[in-house]
């Protein structure tokens, strides 16, 4: 299984790992710690070298009850960025929900659209439709500011199989291919401790969408609710959970430790090639 982003290409035959970089004061995990361009770029270097496949770059924090970023703010924060990262040998990906962003991104030399709105934003389709880049699109339940507050499903695992079905087929019939294309379940996006648990462990039903899934585990309160451990204490909990995801099928893994996942993936990877 190939992923094409634009010009390059992921192999997805072994999991690949995805760091987060967020060029934002506020995000849960590290906000403020690499709100400057030049703090973006070494800390996206640095989790290249420590073999991160993809870098993600954010400027607009979607974390339950966040404040939305105005669209000029965020370009200023993500456009740089990738300016200075686009000839590296990794993927670069711009996390957001905004057309405008998007496609300034796609100027900058972005190769994928990680979109946590699965292109359901004004333009964004259409943006997506109209380039050469990979798509992540991602299951969310309202809008970050409130999507905590009132969360309902008939089955979330049924239920988020369906939507990401749904809008991936309108990229399908938009005439994008599928080589081209991921799903992420969205755990922490919109829904209780439970609904993330019955996710994880049902992962494997997103398999029959027939398409890399990407999984987004690291340092989520559901680990806190888990283990009672602080946003900055979460990486053992994190790695369990990852594993799980990984023996469900997921393929890419978002997280903030690259160095310590590479580590775990490199043992897994070892064990799985033996005879």
């Amino acid at each position: 299984m190939q992923l094409v982003c634009g010009k390059k290409t992921l192999d997805l035959s072994r999991p690949r790992i995805m760091g987060i970089v967020n060029v934002t004061p506020d995000s849960f995990s590290d906000g403020g710690q690499y709100a400057t361009i030049s703090a973006a770029v070494t800390h996206s270097l640095q989790l290249i070298a420590e073999g991160a496949d993809i870098i993600d770059i954010g400027g607009e924090s979607t974390r339950p009850g966040a404040v939305p970023v105005e669209i000029k703010e965020e370009m200023a924060r993500v456009i740089p960025v990738i300016r200075e990262l686009k000839d590296c040998d990794a993927v670069i990906s711009v996390d957001t929900r905004h057309a405008e962003v998007m496609l300034a991104a796609l100027d900058a030399g972005a190769d994928m659209l990680n979109d946590v709105n699965a292109f359901q934003g004004s333009g964004a389709l259409e943006v997506a439709l109209g380039s050469s880049a990979a798509v992540c699109l991602m299951h969310k339940q309202g809008e970050p500011s409130t999507m905590q507050q009132t969360i309902y499903f008939d089955d979330v695992v049924q239920d988020v199989y369906t939507f990401l079905q749904q809008r991936t087929a309108l990229l399908i019939a938009g005439g994008m291919g599928t080589e081209r294309m991921l799903v992420d379940p969205g755990f922490g996006f919109g829904k209780t401790l439970q609904h993330n648990l019955q996710l994880l462990k049902h992962l494997d039903r997103l398999a029959e969408l027939k398409l890399p899934v990407l999984v987004g585990l690291s340092r989520k309160s559901m680990l806190g609710k888990l283990t009672g451990r602080s946003v900055n204490e979460r990486e053992a909990a994190g790695i369990a959970a990852n594993i799980h995801a990984l023996q469900l099928g997921a393929r890419i893994f978002r997280v903030h430790d690259v160095a310590g996942f590479q580590d775990v993936l490199t043992v897994w990877q070892a064990i799985e090639d033996i005879q």
